[in-house]
């Protein structure tokens, strides 16, 4: 269900899968920022970096200035459930919250570095449920359905 709480726009999710099923959930935001759009996250909370190779770092781990287009593209996680996008005088808080499952936000950075063939510029932050992209990954945190109701979040 979509609707709003105090200026906010709000979205409830429930999943419903038998007792004991491992899921990875993301909300996809593709974002239209400037090459001066930062991010915010409180500095210190780790951060999984999972492209081209994985690296456990620290926030802001080369991640907070969007900065103009470089030819790099990442992919990571933010091991915290809320980040701040600002671009000049805008900014969005998104946040996720699902009781007893582990939450994050994914980033997808493509400054021009992805694909070989064609390039463009796609920033993604994606409130996470889980902290991996890969639900059979059982090295890192998945989402996990519960045994005595629906998982829910917002």
């Amino acid at each position: 269900m979509i609707g709003s709480q105090n200026g906010a726009v709000v979205a409830d999710y429930e999943l419903t899968a038998e007792p004991g099923y491992r899921f990875v959930w993301a909300a996809h935001a593709l974002l239209d920022v400037g090459v001066s759009a930062r991010l915010v996250v409180p500095a210190g909370t780790p951060v999984l970096i999972t492209d081209p190779a994985p690296v456990h770092d620290e926030w802001p781990a080369g991640l907070a200035d969007l900065g103009p287009d470089d030819g790099t593209a990442v992919g990571a996680i933010v091991e915290h459930g809320q980040i701040r996008v600002v671009d000049g005088d805008h900014q969005l808080d998104l946040r996720v919250e699902c009781t007893d499952q582990p939450v994050s936000i994914a980033l997808w950075r493509n400054l021009r570095g992805w694909p070989e063939a064609g390039p463009y510029r796609s920033i993604g932050v994606e409130p996470l449920l889980g902290r991996t992209f890969d639900r059979d990954d059982p090295t890192r945190p998945v989402a996990i359905v519960p045994a005595s109701e629906p998982c829910a979040g917002a």
